[in-house]
């Protein structure tokens, strides 16, 4: 019984934990970019786009489709970073706790 009360607590305090690192994700800020620099995409810890940078040797009519290839490639780069930083957070977050491997937090 005593295990099961302390483990309570832990999971009361890991979740109260999750609520500030979802705060501090929220709060943060992650930029990509693609060819060479040429295209420089902000977003917010949660994915949402807050700012886009454009070479202006990029503004050619017959480099469009480039330039469109560049800005997708650019915001996965920064997405893909946001996404890494909420893992290496969560997982330092959880560290000593007992949960099944492959469990994906936040719930």
């Amino acid at each position: 019984m005593r295990d099961m009360m302390g483990m309570m607590g832990k999971f009361k305090e890991m979740q109260e934990k999750m609520g500030t690192l979802q705060e501090e994700i929220a709060a943060a800020e992650v930029e990509g970019t693609a060819g060479g620099g040429l295209v420089t995409v902000r977003l917010s810890g949660k994915g949402q786009m807050l700012g886009l940078k454009l070479d202006p040797s990029l503004f050619k009519d017959e480099e469009q489709e480039v330039l469109e290839d560049l800005i997708v490639a650019a915001h996965n780069d920064a997405k893909a970073k946001a996404e890494a930083l909420m893992e290496e957070k969560t997982k330092k977050l959880t560290e000593g706790l007992p949960i099944p491997p492959g469990m994906k937090l936040p719930f």
